[in-house]
């Protein structure tokens, strides 16, 4: 109580103002609408905390799985093939950022089982080294990536496509090369029977549904390649990604290609920035709304306290006092619907792996499809400089909606105000 009476008169007025009123309807009705201006804020910061906390588990999600899958960082010669991948390798590593190199071939082929045929994007690989640049290995559920041994001809599918396929670990499935063969009888596909070795689920539908490997080997026997097709690597920071590639391409020999992940993903990647950026506008005008909201209420308020304004200035207040009397009541109705709304925003963007799956039970429904969302459960990542910037954000609005009705405060005439009291 000591300290509430220390404050200066302004802030014990400013807050008087900002409670319920007790002696007229007109006051509640006021301290009602200064209540939803306060809610309005606070559902407008909840709302653009979780959309961009979702947003932003979203994008990590899918980039997690899709790095899982593919390399920080591809090298390749302009003429399509690296023979003196090891040389290229070994200067690569002596990059003090890049933790892990292995060559690989990639193709595009058909394959078949029985009456089904699905195209996909062939990876030939080197066993042992694969696990140095992804997580595929790993990544095997059923069989082994071991199975991918030289001259055997066995393959490992993705999840989907393996399901699609109808085919399990032994299953033999036909490849069809797009180069074909040339014979008397004219041009015919070149094809080879494979034994599925393995089966990996990355979690990515567009991997698991069109993504097969085979021994590198035997890659560049079915496709007719004396070379494999470049090199891939991995840094320890896949952040730093392009700045490593910029190291690379400074110091690796040859005519090369130099291409990191956010490179080879840059369409989806900007598409996920606009999004955000827009969402953030979007709903940063359900913040801007309830700050509108806020300057009618202390209109409202200023009408009404026009007999108290007068009071206080025959009793010796300033304009700046009566200024800072409204604009304490507005930016603490500011400051307390920035606060629920961030407490509200945090509790369910954290929480959010529960709440969602019981809304998709109670209802019935699944929110995210993973033929048209890549993956199936609604991820967040909760980032407190997001959380900040917003709040920030919301506070500036409702400071912003306090000053002209705090200036008309101000400029109210004692005499005019009294005359009809």
């Amino acid at each position: 109580m000591s300290i509430v009476n220390k404050l200066p008169f302004e802030w014990l007025v400013g807050m008087r103002y900002t409670r319920a009123g007790r002696r007229s309807g007109r006051n509640s009705f006021i301290s009602f609408i200064s209540l939803i201006s306060m809610a309005g804020i606070a559902l407008g910061v909840a709302a653009l905390i979780v959309v961009l906390s979702v947003m932003n588990g979203f994008q990590k999600e899918v980039r997690d799985r899709m790095l899982s899958v593919l390399s920080h960082i591809e090298v390749y010669d302009a003429s399509g093939s690296l023979p003196d991948w090891h040389v290229t390798a070994k200067e690569a590593m002596q990059v003090k950022e890049v933790k892990g190199a292995a060559p690989y071939v990639a193709a595009q082929a058909m394959m078949t089982r029985d009456d089904t045929v699905r195209g996909v994007i062939i990876r030939g690989v080197l066993p042992e080294e694969e696990p140095k640049v992804s997580d595929v290995a790993s990544q095997v559920r059923d069989g082994s990536f071991n199975n991918l041994k030289s001259g055997e001809f066995n393959i490992v599918l993705g999840r989907e496509l393996a399901r699609g396929l109808h085919v399990e670990v032994g299953d033999k499935v036909t490849m069809i090369a797009p180069q074909g063969q040339i014979t008397p009888a004219g041009v015919l596909p070149r094809l080879k029977q494979f034994t599925v070795g393995g089966i990996f689920e990355a979690g990515h539908h567009e991997y698991d549904s069109g993504l097969a490997f085979i021994h590198i080997d035997d890659a560049m026997r079915m496709f007719k390649l004396e070379a494999p097709s470049g090199l891939r690597l991995r840094v320890e920071d896949m952040q730093r990604a392009p700045e490593v590639a910029l190291t690379l391409s400074r110091i690796l020999n040859g005519n090369l290609l130099i291409l990191d992940w956010s490179k080879q993903n840059r369409t989806w990647f900007a598409a996920v920035q606009t999004e955000k950026r827009m969402m953030f506008i979007i709903l940063t005008l359900i913040i801007a709304v309830a700050a509108f909201n806020l300057v009618s209420t202390l209109v409202m308020t200023v009408t009404d306290k026009q007999a108290d304004i007068a009071i206080l200035r025959t009793l010796g207040a300033s304009p700046a006092s009566i200024l800072k009397i409204f604009m304490i009541q507005g930016a603490l109705v500011g400051l307390l619907g920035t606060a629920i709304g961030v407490g509200l925003g945090v509790l369910v963007s954290m929480n959010i792996d529960v709440i969602v799956p019981f809304i998709e039970r109670m209802l019935g429904v699944q929110f995210l499809s993973k033929e048209i969302y890549l993956i199936t459960s609604l991820p967040s990542d909760l980032r407190w400089p997001d959380v900040w910037r917003i709040g920030g954000v919301a506070v500036i609005l409702a400071f912003l909606a306090t000053l002209y009705p705090s200036w008309r405060a101000a400029n109210v005439r004692p005499a005019e105000a009294l005359r009809y009291e």
